[in-house]
């Protein structure tokens, strides 16, 4: 009896944990979004991000363009759309496991579309001069997003499933850091602002910390239902 009240309120404490941490990060991630959304309204940030494009070159130096181009390529649309085809095949036809079959397309899916539908409400126009070519709206940038949201995934994948500490913090901190590492080639080839990247982090933090619980629970719930049709399945006479 008491080893299983332990167990009860291991399971709970758990539970509590995961919800604090969850709505501390999605709070966090739209409360930063809307604040940079009103700085992009108020013509505010400009000195920001004009200081954020010298730091950026500074920093990566004028002659790795091509080693950027090849960081950033690892959140364009194209490659995204192959990893996660390649995440989804792994997970349904090796692991046998729906729900995360399910979770990479919409986590990967909704961040595009939600990217797409912010871009047209904030309409804020691409910087001059870029690097490279890049079509489209600016605010928030849909590398950011993307990467944010996908890789963001990935490290919660690591961390839910790794079960080695040294494997877990290893490739839960190359993940984190391939992620602020996409942020700031956008800013160095001057295909966004720093803004539009902070902003794309914090949208895509808050997307994937509103999907994965309601997917999870979604899950649950099929879950039950699954089961209690098979016992009534069972209970009827043959």
């Amino acid at each position: 009896m008491r080893g299983t009240l332990q167990r009860l309120l291991a399971g709970f404490t758990l539970f509590l944990t995961e919800f604090a941490i969850t709505l501390a990060l999605g709070t966090l991630g739209v409360v930063l979004f809307l604040a940079l959304g009103r700085e992009v309204f108020d013509q505010d940030a400009a000195t920001f991000d004009a200081e954020a494009f010298r730091w950026a070159r500074r920093l990566l130096g004028p002659s790795r363009q091509s080693w950027v181009e090849a960081v950033t390529f690892f959140a364009s649309r194209n490659f995204i759309t192959g990893a996660g085809c390649l995440l989804i095949n792994w997970f349904l036809l090796l692991k046998r496991h729906r729900w995360y079959s399910l979770l990479v397309p919409v986590v990967a899916l909704g961040s595009i579309t939600l990217n797409l539908v912010l871009k047209q409400f904030y309409q804020r126009p691409r910087p001059l001069l870029p690097l490279t070519s890049a079509s489209g709206l600016s605010f928030p940038s849909g590398h950011a997003m993307i990467s944010a949201s996908f890789y963001g995934l990935l490290i919660y994948l690591v961390w839910t499933h790794v079960r080695r500490p040294a494997w877990r913090y290893g490739l839960s901190g190359a993940l984190a850091l391939l992620i602020l590492l996409i942020g700031l080639t956008r800013v160095y080839l001057r295909v966004h602002y720093a803004t539009d990247v902070l902003a794309g982090f914090a949208a895509g933090l808050a997307w994937l910390v509103v999907a994965i619980p309601v997917l999870k629970r979604l899950e649950m719930q099929a879950k039950k239902r699954f089961k209690n049709q098979l016992q009534a399945a069972e209970k009827q006479p043959v």
